[in-house]
């Protein structure tokens, strides 16, 4: 057994359910105090951070990760239980296995090697813990990420563990992440009568010509390095449950992930016209959960795309799809952040699993951008 696989299967045991770290940055804390980091726990309100830094000159380069985890849904559907990890024809099971307690082994396995070979390295080296990345994500990474600036400590390098991968571990590497605003819509009506319609005002018919302009309107183009603004409903509830109501209120939850060409503010003008401009009665609450970020061609992109060319002989897609990450919280200090994290298929889902193999392509990309990056 090797000690990333070995190392991924004490974590995938502490059943760490957001926003739970079940002693999973303990072990990690033992794991490095080891090889020399100064280990800090960071509290904030329920949720668990660690800092973990070896070294105090520039650059910094952070390993960044969370040890929460979602919820398994119903046991029974799984093949073995998710906190007892198992092995199967070379796949490790186990809730966390791809999201991402596998990234975060890689992690602390490539750190030990490369400060056995390089115990005097260049800048620093630190690890980003929380346990609150799939949870509301207020009290983790963004808490650390303002407490270091308050005392100094800017992160110059960023390494996000998330599962980029699509089909081979290193197919994929994300080096930005499109922007998410929530928006929260009462489109308001009048109770009434479904045989006195005259009577009343229904708020479904009065939003649906607006739905379907938004639901057609281009936002923007997208560009080089973002696809294009995407608008999606993500709820929508009304009445009261009986046939004969027409109700008084609509309910909407929608969400836009939005590219560099666009302003969140943009997106909320526009699509507040369109409401005027089909009479709909309305209010909304707004909520920015992401800005886009963008790390450009330079030093980190460079070193891990040759790291992963070199570990596995095929090169590497630069890419920004997907969901929002830790990374939003970490790029706008002027850090270059990328992602790079194993085959995402079954994060999530029940019978979560990572090929046994490439946990150690992942450590070994790892350390080898490490050595690229800080070796002297």
């Amino acid at each position: 057994m090797s000690t990333t696989l070995e190392l991924a299967k004490d974590l995938i045991r502490l059943p760490s359910v957001t926003p739970e770290d079940a002693d999973c940055q303990a072990l990690l804390a033992r794991r490095l105090q080891a090889i020399g980091f100064r280990c800090e726990s960071m509290r904030f309100g329920e949720v668990t951070n660690l800092w973990a830094r070896r070294g105090e000159q520039g650059p910094l380069l952070v390993f960044a990760g969370h040890t929460d985890v979602v919820p398994t849904g119903p046991l029974e559907a799984w093949s073995s239980h998710p906190f007892q990890p198992e092995v199967r024809d070379g796949k490790l099971y186990g809730r966390g296995a791809a999201d991402m307690k596998g990234s975060i082994a890689a992690f602390v396995t490539a750190c030990e090697r490369f400060v056995a070979d390089h115990p005097a390295h260049a800048g620093s080296i630190g690890l980003l813990i929380t346990s609150d990345e799939e949870g509301p994500a207020v009290n983790g990474t963004v808490k650390v990420v303002e407490t270091l600036l308050a005392r100094g400590e800017r992160i110059d390098l960023c390494i996000v563990g998330e599962p980029s991968s699509q089909d081979r571990c290193g197919d994929i590497v994300k080096i930005g992440r499109r922007g998410s605003l929530n928006g929260y819509l009462t489109v308001l009506g009048e109770q009434g009568h479904v045989a006195y319609p005259h009577l009343a005002r229904n708020p479904l018919h009065e939003f649906a010509p607006a739905l379907l302009e938004l639901t057609r309107e281009v936002w923007d183009q997208g560009n080089a390095d973002f696809p294009p603004t995407t608008f999606q409903i993500s709820n929508i509830k009304a009445g009261t449950g009986a046939t004969n109501v027409i109700p008084g209120e609509l309910e909407v939850m929608l969400n836009f992930r939005f590219s560099t060409e666009v302003t969140a503010e943009q997106l909320q003008q526009r699509l507040e016209a369109i409401l005027a401009k089909h009479g709909v009665r309305y209010r909304i609450e707004w909520q920015v959960s992401a800005q886009p970020f963008l790390t450009g061609r330079g030093t980190l992109i460079e070193a891990i795309s040759a790291a992963i060319e070199a570990e596995t002989g095929n090169p590497t897609e630069l890419s920004t799809s997907g969901g929002t990450s830790d990374g939003r919280f970490i790029a706008p200090t002027g850090a270059q952040v990328v992602e790079l994290g194993p085959v995402n298929r079954t994060i999530h889902k029940v019978d979560e699993h990572v090929a046994v193999a490439d946990l150690d392509i992942l450590s070994r990309i790892y350390e080898r951008t490490l050595v690229r990056l800080l070796a002297v």
